[in-house]
């Protein structure tokens, strides 16, 4: 399986090292938005730099390069226990060659082996279809936008959130307003409504595998989305929390059923760094298309 193994490194190579184009594009637009000689935008020309300069020299765009988690579609047959393996040593050799710092850690010694390889390190989540071709998706989530996720249960009697989608909306931009700059804005928001406990964390980081300039097709969800994301970059938190029009970039909500006694709305947060990366794969595993 050499020729997957070379795919998934490179796979591992280009999300670390380069922003997706949909990205790039709304933090161009975020740049000319904010308002000349402020704190804003020299933090939003620091950021274009920094974007820059790992690309040309293909290094991490961050010293965090994050939790690895792959999203993998694909046919009837797929052998998922090899895929794995094979995963393990492309996060291996990525992380040799430097596409990845070493810093995945034992949680009970705290020792880190130096390989970003352990339990539940990487993720890897299969979902089967009945299209022949294999389409991997790449997520590289940071530590500090990972602390500034939060779950919520309704009714939240201090915020006056009920259980309705005010109320949703009164509890994410609460979490907006916790972050506070932290996370390194301007950042992404994933949300969930609805699910367990689990579950709501695991569809709302799904939500970041849309592109930024997408639109929800339930229509209650889509203005909830267009709502949100228009208040959180009035609030005048900004980039880093310097100030400015510039809190967060996107948001992105789905809705999961939920047993009547429960009503949780879970809420992950990206930071600017947005690494999401895909590839299309062929029957011989080599990359016949980029996803994003």
């Amino acid at each position: 399986m050499a020729s997957l193994l070379d795919s998934l490194i490179e796979l591992i190579r280009r999300t670390s090292a380069e922003l997706p184009e949909d990205v790039n594009a709304a933090l161009v637009r975020s740049l000319e938005a904010e308002k000349k000689g402020t704190i804003a935008e020299s933090a939003l020309k620091l950021i274009e730099r920094n974007i820059e300069l790992a690309k040309r020299k293909s290094q991490p765009i961050c010293q965090d390069t994050g939790s690895v988690i792959f999203y993998v579609e694909c046919p009837l047959g797929l052998d998922q226990l090899a895929f794995e393996e094979t995963a393990r040593e492309a996060v291996q050799q990525a992380t040799k060659k430097g596409y990845l710092r070493q810093n995945s850690v034992d949680s009970i010694t705290g020792k880190n082996d130096g390989t970003n390889t352990g339990p539940g390190a990487p993720a890897v989540h299969f979902h089967q279809h009945r299209s022949p071709e294999t389409n991997i998706r790449l997520i590289l989530k940071g530590g500090g936008c990972e602390n500034v996720g939060a779950q919520y249960s309704l009714p939240a009697e201090k915020l006056h959130a009920n259980r309705d989608l005010d109320g949703c909306r009164k509890v994410i931009l609460d979490a907006v307003l916790q972050a506070q700059g932290k996370g390194c804005g301007p950042g992404i928001l994933g949300v969930c409504i609805g699910g367990d406990r689990a579950t709501g964390y695991e569809f709302s980081k799904q939500q970041f595998l849309r592109k930024l300039d997408d639109r929800n097709p339930e229509p209650k969800l889509d203005a909830l989305e267009q709502d949100i994301l228009k208040t959180a970059n009035e609030l005048g938190i900004g980039p880093m929390g310097f100030g400015g029009k510039t809190t967060l970039l996107g948001v992105k909500i789905c809705a999961a059923n939920r047993v009547p006694a429960s009503y949780f709305v879970s809420v992950s947060y990206m930071c600017w760094a947005y690494r999401r990366q895909g590839v299309t794969l062929g029957a011989d595993s080599q990359i016949t298309g980029w996803l994003y």
